[in-house]
Parts: C-alpha cells; sequence; structure tokens
C-alpha cells in the first residue's frame, strides 16, 4: 500500500464556492455551511483519499485560497510546489470564468516547465435560470490547457467525488513533486 501527499491549491475568484466547495468534500457531501466569511489568504482542508480500484491513497492537502487581489502577494509563497490545481468558476459568471486563465498562469508559474494536472470545475449550477457560460465552452477551454472539465452545484450538495477520484489516480503516476509515505509512516 502506497500513501501519497499531495498538495492540491483551490483557486479562482471570489465568491464563486471554493470554500463551500473544500468544505462538502471534507464532509463527504454532509455538510454545507450557508453563510461563509471572506476567505484571507488560505484556509487548509486535509483528507485522505483512497485510489479507485487500488489500495493505494492521497492525502490531500488542498489549499483554499482567497480570491481577492488584495492576498495575491501571500498565495506566492502558500502556492509554492504545487502537485494538482482546481480552478473553480462560477456558471452565472462570465468574469469569473474568464479570470481562470489568470489563476491558471499564476498557479503554473509556481512550477515553470513541469506540467501541472488539473480540473476546472463549474460550480452554481443549480442556478440554471441565470447561467452563462456554456458547459461545451468550458470543456474546450479546459481542454486546450490539459485539464479535465466538471460542473457541480454545492448548494445541491452535489459535488462530484471523481473530479477528485480523477485527480488522485493521477496523482500515483507522477513522482517528483509527491513524498511517498510507505504504509503511514
Amino acid at each position: 500500500m502506497v500513501k501519497l501527499a499531495a498538495k492540491c491549491i483551490l483557486a479562482g475568484d471570489p465568491a464563486v464556492g471554493k470554500t463551500a466547495l473544500a468544505q462538502l468534500f471534507r464532509s463527504d457531501g454532509t455538510h454545507f455551511q450557508k453563510n461563509y466569511t471572506l476567505t484571507t489568504g488560505v484556509d487548509l482542508v486535509v483528507k485522505t483519499v483512497p485510489v479507485p480500484d487500488t489500495g493505494d491513497s492521497v492525502e490531500l492537502f488542498i489549499f483554499d485560497s482567497a480570491g481577492k487581489e488584495l492576498f495575491s502577494e501571500m498565495l506566492d509563497k502558500l502556492w509554492e510546489s504545487p502537485s494538482v490545481l482546481c480552478l473553480v468558476y462560477d456558471v452565472t459568471s462570465e468574469q469569473s470564468f474568464t479570470n481562470c486563465s489568470k489563476w491558471l498562469e499564476k498557479a503554473r508559474s509556481q512550477i515553470p516547465g513541469t506540467t501541472l494536472p488539473g480540473v476546472l470545475v463549474g460550480n452554481k449550477t443549480d442556478l440554471a435560470g441565470r447561467r452563462v457560460v456554456d458547459m461545451a465552452q468550458a470543456q474546450a477551454w479546459a481542454l486546450g490547457q490539459g485539464l479535465e472539465c466538471f460542473e457541480t452545484s454545492v448548494v445541491s450538495k452535489d459535488v462530484r467525488e471523481t473530479m477528485i477520484c480523477h485527480q488522485t489516480k493521477g496523482l500515483l503516476s507522477l513522482a517528483s513533486p509527491l513524498a511517498h509515505l510507505e504504509d503511514g509512516s
């Protein structure tokens, strides 16, 4: 059994649902907090995730990052050496989707010359009547950036374990940015 440790950067504009996504993931979809305060800096969420079809697991250190420009300089140090990226946008906000390019560039600048695996997550699909970002548009952009694309709604507790499982399975094939912890030691 192999246990890996991985640093996951959760990035995106303010109020796209990053913290709600992290908290719902941590609670396995059982806890949705209705009121949130603005994340200042980074909140850390730690969860061990089994890798499907193996006896292995990945201990994810999820860095839930502030979306405000005010905290941008602080993120440089906290984002050092990421293993995986989760970009989040609000499907009702074209600007939050457009800004994913900026967030992706910032994350990739932390490991120049190396591929940073990740996912693009469109959140707030429960607001279908206000949707402005089409799934096909998001998928095309994600594909062009080498990212997987998913949609979800944390309000309806529709957090796709598959998006995390996809990433954890991919992490097994990576060696350099991960610390191998054999049998929990």
